[in-house]
């Protein structure tokens, strides 16, 4: 029988719902969305006395539980550990899907992975079994797979140190990414905090049919709001068509969400929602989210005339849309497949297609790999050559067991595929890909969600482009982007001219889901005599030391340390790849502090003016000049700064080596948060042509701390080299809350003081 995990407080939860969303709706005086229900039902305190603003209010959330990745969980639970609880206050979980690198095949990888990642994988384990953390051992599955199968419940609320959390909005619950600092926080027992939400609504009319899948939706929603169209908001999808997609059809829109910078998405509870339930053996959360249905959806006013509760409403036919192929190098270069080949002569992008890349969090369902095994039965059964390399990443050992039973596995290798280990292994740049340190122009197709430069082979000359696995399988067949898979004809083997057919899929196994050993390990009732051991010499573990506090003073002569030019994600101030392993390592990790940014002064990456010497220097070298010389550093950036993976990596090092400000034109929602959480100053130009006015030997002062207060501009002072001054205002969003975790120096230092 499979376990149901947190029965008691998924009935607790409903039990109150009807009674809050009823106060909530009386305050608010109007219908309610989905996603103002769920959020008014989490508050961590009273109702307030008017409704929250959107986009303006600071609210404070108690989330149900928490997720964490076995990169990300390491830095969290080394911050947890020095809370001094005895044990997470909500249901939290470690899942092991980011340290197993794709070399092989999956037998072989998840093998060297136990060996090279022992000593993480220990820590982890033990760290959870001490403190109540259900822990999911590698080759389990990955994290957003494994909670949408296990834990993810219709009007929950949660939180996870992944950007990708998001994909349980297919299941209707409000998910959110967040830095470590965050989810240390409610594991902590404490409450969440959260900008209100704005609200975007998204009416789906129409059936997908054909070739199109539900990946093919987030694609086109990706190509109209852009990588920061949906900063600050929540997506709402509703409407008949909403009501015909499957629910891991549902989850992969919502994973994608993080590709548009929104806050989170979500569907509201129907038939779907309730097959998929009782399909993974929770029959009684079903059960339990019928009786308050009514709840777990929006008010069938919002629906009907949706224009008055959205802050942005968009309208998609799913009976008219086309399968689309995002990219490269941004998730939001959205083409349709119609136009595809066209594009490809235009941009002169690379038209060979090198390798095809199924899986992933983001489409790794039994629905996502039967359409894709459709397509490759057709190449067998049509004596078809497959010109590309062709690998296939399941998403959770459940998943994996069950098509390996009921055949797809077998076909896929029958055409050449290479079964990959239950990880996230490519998607997150974990793929020892042959030949990729050439640095050649190539292009591969996958059915991930991110596709920045370098990010899957550490290549920038490699094009990635997104589509569903069917698409990125019919691709993989023709070896060349000039393909279309809906008009176009192949030669085969025999010398014969033949056409795909569309794909077919099914949401569920006819024999039912199976595992034999899903990867759960339970913890221990009393962790009080469970030991957790860091070796001092270890280059993978490091105990933290608390940052130290604000010293009360203004910022004088900071040292410029990079004045970052264009996209600047987290991929870029934190590399993943190769860098994974040191994610327990705040010191070792933090040698990779920016050198993917752009530097504006010189336009290459990892090359930075060092002012003490005059001489050129690496970033994580100048950062350590400057950090030693006691004064530090400031960094620049430019638009939607820290877009991306939610890692808190990305924070942490800049203040571990010394940067005191980072002064943008825009930052993306988790990593400002993360910033502050680690007593980070955020702030942006009032005005973004300031952005021009930085020169590369400037010395920074940032002026009015001592009268730091919510709403209040600060100023930047700019010493120029040739003795010239110039100043200018910036901006912040932090709360008076947030202004004591930076004179705190951090969060954590603040918890730390109140629990004294």
């Amino acid at each position: 029988m499979t376990k149901i995990f947190d029965l008691d407080r998924i009935k607790a939860t409903y039990a109150a719902l009807p009674a809050r969303v009823e106060a909530a709706r009386a305050l608010i005086g109007r219908p309610l969305t989905l996603t103002e229900k769920i959020l008014y039902a989490h508050l961590s305190d009273a109702l307030p006395v008017k409704a929250f603003d959107r986009g303006q209010s600071y609210v404070d959330f108690n989330p149900d539980r928490v997720a964490m990745q076995d990169a990300t969980a390491q830095m969290a639970l080394l911050q947890f550990m020095q809370a001094g609880k005895s044990r997470a206050a909500v249901p939290s979980t470690v899942h092991c899907d980011h340290l197993i690198q794709a070399r092989i095949g999956a037998a072989e990888d998840l093998r060297a992975a136990n060996e090279s990642s022992k000593e993480v994988f220990d820590f982890l384990a033990s760290v959870s079994n001490k403190y109540g953390i259900g822990f999911w051992k590698p080759g389990a599955g990955i994290i957003h797979q494994v909670v949408l199968e296990n834990y993810a419940f219709p009007g929950g609320m949660m939180i996870g140190t992944d950007s990708h959390t998001v994909n349980a909005g297919g299941l209707g619950m409000i998910a959110i990414g967040v830095g470590g600092a965050d989810a240390v926080d409610v594991m902590a027992g404490m409450s969440w905090e959260l900008k209100f939400p704005k609200l975007i609504g998204v009416k789906l009319t129409g059936k997908l049919s054909g070739w199109t899948s539900a990946k093919d939706l987030i694609l086109k929603v990706a190509g109209i709001l852009t990588v920061k169209g949906g900063t600050g908001a929540i997506v709402e999808y509703f409407g008949e068509g909403a009501r015909t997609l499957s629910c891991t059809g549902k989850g992969t829109i919502c994973n994608m969400g993080a590709e548009i910078g929104a806050t989170t998405s979500i569907f509201g509870y129907d038939k779907k929602m309730e097959d998929y339930l009782r399909g993974t053996g929770r029959d009684i959360v079903a059960d339990e989210a019928n009786r308050v249905k009514e709840h777990l959806t929006a008010d069938p006013e919002v629906y009907a005339h949706p224009e008055q509760y959205f802050d942005q409403l968009i309208e998609i036919n799913l009976s008219e849309l086309e399968p689309h192929i995002n990219g490269p190098f941004t998730p939001d270069l959205a083409t349709p497949v119609s136009k595809f080949a066209q594009a490809v002569r235009d941009n002169g992008w690379p038209e060979k297609l090198e390798v095809g890349l199924i899986g992933s969090c983001t489409n790794s369902s039994y629905e996502d790999i039967s359409r894709a095994a459709s397509i490759a039965r057709q190449a067998i059964d049509k004596k078809l050559e497959v010109t590309s390399e062709y690998t296939v990443t399941p998403g959770s050992e459940m998943v994996r067991y069950t098509v390996e039973r009921d055949g797809y596995l077998d076909t896929f290798t029958s055409i050449g595929g290479v079964i990959l280990a239950n990880a996230c292994g490519p998607c997150i740049g974990q793929w020892a890909r042959h030949n990729a340190e050439k640095g050649e122009r190539n292009s591969i197709m996958t059915s991930f969600n991110r596709n920045f430069a370098k990010r899957n082979d550490g290549n920038p000359n490699t094009h990635g482009f997104v589509a569903s696995p069917e698409i990125v399988t019919a691709y993989a067949i023709a070896g060349t982007l000039l393909f279309n898979p809906m008009t176009d004809f192949l030669v085969n083997k025999e010398g014969k001219k033949v056409k795909l057919d569309e794909p077919q899929g099914i949401e569920f196994p006819p024999g039912g889901f199976a595992v034999e050993d899903n990867g759960y390990q339970a913890p221990a009732e009393d962790g009080s005599k469970v030991d957790v051991i860091v070796d001092p010499k270890s280059n993978r573990l490091q105990l933290l030391d608390p940052f130290k506090a604000w010293n009360g003073e203004d910022f004088k002569g900071l040292y410029l340390l990079i004045k970052a030019k264009g996209k600047c994600t987290t991929d870029h101030i934190s590399m993943a790849g190769p860098w994974l392993k040191y994610r327990g390592h705040l010191e070792n990790i933090s040698q990779n502090l920016l050198i993917g940014a752009v530097n504006f002064f010189g336009e290459k990456t990892n090359a930075v003016k060092n002012q003490i010497n005059g001489g050129l220097d690496t970033v994580p070298d100048a950062a350590k000049a400057y950090r030693d010389s006691g004064i530090g550093s400031i960094v620049v950036g430019d638009e939607n700064y820290g877009e991306g993976s939610s890692r808190e990596h990305a924070a942490m090092e800049p203040r571990f080596m010394g940067v005191k400000a980072v002064l943008v034109k825009s930052f993306a929602r988790i990593h400002e948060t993360n910033l502050k959480k680690q007593g980070m100053l955020a702030i942006t130009f009032a005005d973004r042509a300031d952005y021009d006015k930085i020169r590369e030997d400037d010395r920074i002062d940032v002026i009015g701390l001592g009268d730091f207060e919510e709403g209040r501009p600060l100023t930047v002072r700019l010493n120029h080299a040739d003795g010239s001054v110039e100043e200018f205002l910036v901006n912040h969003t932090y709360n008076n809350n947030q202004i004591e975790w930076f004179r705190a120096g951090s969060a954590l230092n603040l918890i730390n003081q109140k629990e004294k």
